[in-house]
């Protein structure tokens, strides 16, 4: 997959578009993708637009947490058999672009799209003045096809990056894999820890996420770790350890079931599951151990092994 980003220097042909924030890359989203990618049986270059920065950030002095990083977009979409993966510069400038202006420079001259699908409620160009409607009227000038997806629903809820990012940050994570489609996951490179999970029996992997991305609540979770394509069961601890010394930054500390390879260096993902417990603060590392000990038993109760 081509990645493209921070700059408008780019000229593609020949494209099926789909655009939008895909912040989450959720269930609806899911649908968006697999119309640009079925494109490509006509010869069209599946390509998803987005931008680099989440646009919230330009408009709030809080900086937007992320359901998944640009690097985790990156891997998503790869996945789904993307051609390019567009993240455009979301400056006052771009901000600012009337939407026939986007039509024509962006869709037609930079992107040379045959193809645009997009949910019903997208807006975009200066003030949201650009909808479906105005996609519409244009598709006949410039020869695209549109398709217009309405938003998927659940259970009679509609799936939104919003009310995803609120069940991950109560940790109810079954439903969070319901509206995602698969279950929320941190993906990294594992680094060197304090290794004070060896000292008593439970080494782990480690890794920091980023400072943006969205995390559940602090505890202890059931968890499927992807190294190298294969899933391994474990638990993971979200958090600062406060029990062996608080950790300046939060962590994601995962033991893996019966396995003890170096994964140091390692790209992994760390996919969870369900919430078992919060985190606590121990007396002494024989209480820590003796709480593992629980929580290891139901992890392999909760995994049949």
């Amino acid at each position: 997959m081509e990645y493209i980003a921070g700059t408008a220097d780019f000229h593609l042909e020949k494209s099926a578009v789909t655009l939008g924030k895909f912040d989450g890359l959720h269930l609806g989203h899911q649908l968006l993708l697999n119309k640009i990618t079925e494109q490509k049986k006509k010869g069209l270059k599946a390509v998803v637009f987005t931008f680099f920065y989440h646009p919230v950030n330009l408009l709030s002095d809080r900086e937007m947490e992320l359901i998944y990083t640009e690097e985790e977009k990156q891997h998503i979409l790869r996945e789904y058999g993307l051609d390019v993966m567009i993240s455009f510069p979301f400056t006052e400038e771009t901000r600012s672009m009337e939407p026939e202006k986007f039509i024509e420079d962006i869709l037609i001259h930079k992107m040379d799209a045959k193809y645009i699908v997009v949910g019903s409620d997208f807006c975009f160009g200066r003030n949201r003045r650009g909808n479906t409607k105005m996609l519409q009227e244009y598709a006949d000038i410039y020869g695209y096809e549109l398709e217009i997806i309405e938003k998927k629903t659940i259970e009679s809820e509609e799936i939104s990056s919003s009310c995803i990012r609120e069940q991950i940050s109560k940790g109810n994570m079954e439903k969070v894999t319901k509206l995602l489609g698969r279950s929320f996951s941190v993906m990294g490179e594992v680094l060197h820890g304090r290794k004070i999970g060896r000292t008593i029996g439970f080494p782990t992997t480690n890794l920091i996420p980023e400072k943006q991305k969205l995390l559940p609540p602090d505890g202890v979770y059931i968890s499927i770790t992807t190294i190298d394509g294969v899933e391994y069961p474990g638990i993971t601890n979200v958090g600062h350890n406060p029990t062996v010394g608080v950790t300046p930054e939060k962590r994601v500390e995962t033991y893996l079931f019966d396995y003890d390879n170096d994964l140091y260096g390692k790209y992994i993902q760390v996919s969870f599951l369900e919430r078992m417990r919060g985190e606590e603060v121990f007396g002494s590392l024989e209480e820590l151990k003796a709480q593992m000990d629980k929580d290891l038993m139901y992890g392999r109760e909760y995994f049949k092994i």
